[in-house]
This record gives C-alpha cells, structure tokens and sequence, in this order.
C-alpha cells in the first residue's frame, strides 16, 4: 500500500486533525509543517501532493505509538527504519493500539475477511522465522477497513 493512503486511513479512523498528525510526527523526532501534512494527504491525482518516503511513514508510527501509549521510562525515541514493509506497519499499528491476535481477528471479520490465528501470527514473525509470512497488501487493507468500521461504524 502507498504510505499517503495509510496516512489518510489513520488520520480518518482516529478523527486527526492537521496539527495533531504533525504533533504524532514531532513525538518521534520528526518536524513536519501543518502545511507539509496538507500535501501528504492529497491524492497522487492532485496539485501539490508530496509522497511519504518509508522512513517518515516509520516515523509516524512511532509517533502514533508514543501518541497512544507513552514513552517508557528511560527509553529513546526509536531510530526510523529505511525500508517499511507491510509486515512491520502493522506490527506497529499492534503495538500503538495494544491489540491481541483475537482483537486483530474479530476486525478482520467486520471487513469479512477471515484469517487463522496462525496465518496471523505468521505475519508478526522475525523475517529469518522458517514460518514468516510477507504482509500483503489485501490484509493490510482490510485491518485497516475493519479498524475504522469498530472506530467508526459502516
């Protein structure tokens, strides 16, 4: 998935305005203008969009991770990562949500999408696991439309 799309997604789901989502950026280490925000979030087709490289998109989620559940003591602002699969997007968005294979599953069904809690825990492995499993984008999509359907209703 594109990272602009999963922006506009999170930005929708949890109700963010502009100077909240550059707040989630700051939270990480990362200082982007409300006006820089505006950009990201216009669709590829419009004037004056700006694409999220892998390292700024990683940056949001660690904000939105801070965001949601706080710095733990004694610990630094994580380095953002260079290339961002889907595996590790949705790894975060688990962590910033406090989420449980049964959360993740019972919003896979609200987008009807079904999965196993094994398909599912194969997504979260190390890359090096023999039983690792790449994080479509299909799956990522329809957590995301499960997410807002428990946030925000049909």
């Amino acid at each position: 998935m594109i990272n602009n799309d999963i922006l506009r997604r999170i930005r929708f789901i949890f109700d963010l305005s502009n100077a909240q989502v550059s707040s989630v950026f700051a939270k990480a280490n990362a200082e982007v203008a409300t006006d820089k925000v505006i950009a990201m979030l216009k669709k590829e087709e419009e004037e004056g969009y700006q694409a999220i490289n892998d390292t700024l998109m990683c940056q949001f989620l660690d904000g939105f991770i801070i965001h949601n559940r706080g710095l733990q003591e004694g610990a630094e602002v994580p380095k953002p990562v260079k290339n961002l699969t889907n595996n590790l997007m949705f790894k975060k968005l688990r962590v910033a949500l406090t989420l449980r294979e049964e959360d993740i599953l019972a919003m896979l069904m609200l987008a009807d999408f079904s999965m196993t809690k094994s398909e599912l825990g194969a997504l979260f492995r190390n890359p090096d696991h023999k039983n690792y499993k790449a994080c479509g984008d299909q799956v990522l999509r329809n957590f995301l439309k499960g997410l807002s359907i428990k946030h925000r209703g049909k």
